[in-house]
């Protein structure tokens, strides 16, 4: 069984996850970040901005 999401529920749920390990550890989230990953995976651009609690 592999730990890597196999559907967007799952994609979600661990990105979720790591959002709240990093802010736990003081990790600054908030913003832009580029993933370069190489090889034969396509680039990241990805944005990250907190959400009001409804």
């Amino acid at each position: 069984m592999s730990d890597s999401p196999q559907t967007a529920a799952e994609f979600n749920a661990a990105l979720g996850a790591l959002l709240r390990q990093a802010a736990d550890a003081g990790v600054g989230i908030e913003g832009g970040w580029d993933c370069r990953n190489g090889g034969d995976h396509p680039d990241w651009d990805v944005v990250i901005t907190e959400l009001e609690k409804e």
